[in-house]
């Protein structure tokens, strides 16, 4: 158990000195951001129509277009093509 508090301290130790701006060997991690109301709109779907073309609740689509929530996983990979190609999702989920 001794270990498990010299490594829990030190990691503490490093975390203060990072949020106080000095070098230390911390690596931060932010998600990708991603505009969702954006590429909602530039489908020019409601976000009715958004949340069942990507099968996500209006609340989860919400709270992305508010950035309290991120997309993730499949749905993070389907947002960037909507973004770059909407018409090749719309359309092959339309076939």
């Amino acid at each position: 158990m001794g270990n498990a508090f010299g490594e829990i301290s030190a990691g503490l130790s490093e975390a203060i000195e990072h949020a106080k701006g000095n070098t230390t060997n911390v690596v931060e991690h932010k998600p990708e951001w991603i505009n969702v109301k954006e590429i909602r709109q530039k489908t020019g779907m409601n976000q009715q129509k958004f949340c069942t073309l990507l099968g996500v609740s209006i609340t989860t689509l919400r709270y992305w277009e508010q950035g309290l929530h991120y997309p993730r996983g499949a749905a993070k990979m389907l947002l960037k093509v909507l973004q770059h190609n909407p018409n090749a999702v719309i359309n092959a989920i339309q076939e």
